[in-house]
């Protein structure tokens, strides 16, 4: 749980290789003479969560270059991407996102943070342009407007996946150890909206996100005596925040389950990583796709390597494509064309759910060894999908 959790703390489509993408008998398009679409990138390239910025990058030149068939182009038009740097702030997102629109960009994508997307959103809805959410997991996300879309899990599904590995939660205390951000109090509302009403009592333990020292709220961790806590903590200091819970015997005395994050993150597990319960949104070769492989070849090529948010760019590329495709310059036509499709995607079969725009979509448990990750149980779409918004 860490996009549950440690950021766990977060699209076009495959126009010619997936289904439902056109009419079998709608002649092809050519839009060329119109100019390129212009596409803004904007995420956190610096800033706490720039590993995740990296990856949801790479994933989207992968996935633009999967869903175009290697062209670049959509209906004959070049798709211009225009990369900005929010470093994590959503004043430098909001005026990246503004300029961008100025220039004439009709869709936007990107959003490593959570506090970032719920800022964003109005921006697009404002201005009339598609917004591609990533990596941010915060609910708040889904159902927004009409205009705000997302290529990434969110907290419910993380939450649900989590809820898995305790069986029944009546009677049981929950405690959400997580940093006091958007992000933090997402996970705290998502764990208390699923498991409250199945009997559980939650409590968040919200840690300053500028903290650096962590044991005093490790100690507090292990007071409270939870049958489960829930981690959900995202950027730098997770390694930090693993050692004061190890050092604080927390681990000995209460079943933890967080979320696996990213390959630099492993080595943090250390001796503890046996008692810690693993839920995953992704990880390399945890699906098992011929578009996972189409992904993997294409980041490797480029000397990426594929890890835990790889997936929400490539996604969110296979979206815009979609997207451009049915709708051209109508945003309200792409809007329409996005609403209830469904594709084949890196996890498998996904679906953009019509009425508030969840992305519903696989998750998975997982175990550390040696090698890595090892995919112990696939949770399929349904089982984790979040209620939908009115």
């Amino acid at each position: 749980m860490r996009d549950l959790m440690r950021g766990l703390a977060v699209g076009a489509v495959l126009a010619v290789a997936v289904a439902g993408c056109s009419s079998p008998t709608a002649a092809p398009r050519d839009d060329a003479a119109k100019g390129p679409v212009k596409v803004g990138l904007v995420y956190s390239k610096t800033g706490a969560l720039a590993s995740y910025g990296k990856l949801y990058a790479e994933g989207f030149r992968a996935g633009l270059d999967y869903a175009t068939k290697g062209t670049g182009k959509v209906n004959g038009r070049a798709v211009d991407v225009t990369e900005a740097d929010d470093a994590g702030d959503p004043a430098k997102a909001v005026s990246a996102a503004t300029d961008l629109i100025g220039k004439g960009t009709q869709i936007l994508a990107g959003s490593t943070a959570s506090g970032v997307a719920l800022q964003v959103a109005p921006v697009a809805e404002q201005n009339k342009v598609l917004f591609v959410s990533g990596p941010a997991a915060t609910d708040a996300v889904t159902g927004i407007n009409k205009h705000t879309f997302r290529s990434g899990r969110q907290t419910t599904q993380d939450v649900r996946t989590a809820a898995q590995f305790i069986g029944d939660a009546k009677g049981k205390k929950i405690v959400v150890f997580a940093q006091d951000n958007a992000f933090g109090k997402a996970n705290v509302d998502g764990v208390r909206a699923v498991l409250g009403p199945e009997g559980a009592t939650v409590e968040g333990l919200l840690v300053p996100a500028a903290a650096t020292d962590l044991t005093p709220f490790a100690v507090q961790a292990k007071a409270a005596k939870a049958d489960l806590l829930y981690v959900a903590w995202a950027g730098a200091t997770a390694n930090a925040m693993w050692s004061a819970l190890g050092q604080q015997g927390v681990l000995d005395t209460t079943t933890v389950v967080t979320g696996l994050d990213i390959r630099a993150s492993y080595a943090a597990y250390g001796p503890i990583v046996g008692k810690v319960n693993l839920l995953s949104h992704y990880f390399a070769g945890a699906a098992g796709t011929d578009v996972e492989k189409a992904m993997t070849d294409r980041v490797t090529k480029a000397g990426g390597e594929v890890d835990l948010f790889t997936v929400d760019g490539f996604t969110a590329a296979q979206l815009v494509v979609h997207a451009v495709e049915a709708g051209g310059d109508d945003v309200a036509a792409m809007v329409k064309a996005l609403e209830g499709w469904s594709f084949d995607g890196v996890k498998g079969r996904l679906t953009v759910r019509a009425g508030d725009h969840a992305l519903l979509q696989p998750m998975f448990q997982a175990k550390l060894d040696a090698s890595g990750p090892v995919l112990v149980k696939r949770i399929d779409a349904g089982t984790v999908a979040p209620p939908e918004k009115k």
